[in-house]
């Protein structure tokens, strides 16, 4: 408002300064003829210098509001314009607006929306490097704490585990002293199963760029020099995801420590195959098994591998019975020619 009494007031001036002009130098009269003809000279009762005052003045407010607002249509084109460049809207040019607005508005959506998107890039990259950092961390202090544990604490249960078998053997048949020791062997036995569960399980889960029926193979290999049930296993190459492979290869880890820790078992087998482009992952146990409706299943640490199964798309199938063993497999559905670099999933 105060802008547009301020335009009424500069053009009512600006104009009656210039009929005041063209009176004087267009009609050939002296400057009393001059104000005596604007003030005697009477139309409706009124002096003709009241009826150009009034006319410059009505002229001077249609411009004063025609200027303010176009002005203010300029000024609200310009501010949503601003409020959808915040909001990530497209831009798309007004026919109000002159050709070079236009282009300008669009030039600052342009620079502020490769700005944005430099932002989001930068922070994503150090958002990854940071995860990547922190997962390397992760696993060397994964690996520091499986070989201390591996050179320190399971070398003297394994130690433990000998002497009291040594002492046991020595000790008279139904002596008081026989059953107690019996009993403390036992005890170490089970202690040495849970620490090889745990030292498999800060196994790294990295295949360093093998496949995952070698990286199974090695792991098999390994386990079987370490514990006393027969292990068997038969494993096919086959072409998966990266993400699917690490996934799968971390699914057995946390099986077969599952079967170390609680299955009791004396014999386990593994299978890795292709049937109907579907890659399959079965470990077989003998072991004492559970009871799928008394609702214990999720306390033979299962949960996870279920999680990771749905995580690739796949599917998996526990079937347990008592006093006969356990059996947990993975489908995975695979496409002919699928690369082992497609995609990457982050293994926990």
């Amino acid at each position: 408002m105060k802008a547009m009494i301020g335009r009424t007031i500069s053009l009512t001036l600006l104009f009656s300064g210039l009929v005041a002009v063209f009176f004087y130098v267009f009609i050939n009269l002296s400057l009393e003829e001059y104000g005596e003809l604007l003030l005697t000279t009477e139309a409706a009762d009124m002096p003709l210098v009241a009826w150009l005052l009034m006319t410059i003045f009505v002229v001077s407010l249609v411009i004063a509001g025609w200027m303010t607002s176009n002005s203010r249509a300029k000024e609200n084109f310009i501010t949503k314009k601003l409020e959808n460049l915040y909001s990530k809207q497209e831009f798309v040019p007004s026919k109000k607006m002159n050709k070079q607005t236009n282009h300008s508005i669009g030039q600052l959506y342009d620079v502020l929306d490769a700005q944005r998107n430099s932002l989001r890039r930068i922070t994503d990259e150090r958002v990854e490097a940071q995860d990547k950092i922190i997962q390397e961390r992760i696993v060397q202090e994964r690996q520091r704490l499986a070989r201390e544990l591996h050179d320190s604490v399971s070398q003297q249960l394994f130690a433990a585990s000998m002497l009291l078998s040594a002492i046991t053997e020595q000790a008279e048949e139904g002596s008081q002293i026989e059953k107690p020791l019996l009993q403390v062997e036992k005890i170490v036995q089970q202690a040495q199963l849970e620490m090889r569960a745990l030292l498999l399980h800060l196994r790294p889960a990295a295949l360093h760029n093998q496949t995952l029926a070698k990286g199974l193979e090695e792991l098999l290999h390994e386990l079987k020099e370490k514990v006393t049930f027969d292990i068997r296993y038969r494993l096919e190459d086959m072409e998966l995801s990266k993400g699917a492979e690490d996934h799968l290869f971390r699914i057995a880890q946390e099986t077969l420590s599952n079967t170390l820790r609680h299955a009791k078992a004396t014999e386990v087998e593994v299978l890795l195959i292709q049937r109907d482009h579907l890659a399959i992952l079965r470990v077989q146990d003998n072991g004492v098994g559970f009871k799928q409706d008394d609702g214990k299943g999720g306390s033979y640490g299962l949960q996870n591998v279920q999680e990771r199964a749905i995580e690739i798309g796949g599917s998996c199938k526990i079937v347990s019975v008592p006093s006969q063993g356990t059996i947990v497999e993975v489908k995975l559905p695979i496409q002919k020619g699928e690369m082992a670099d497609d995609s990457s999933i982050a293994s926990g």
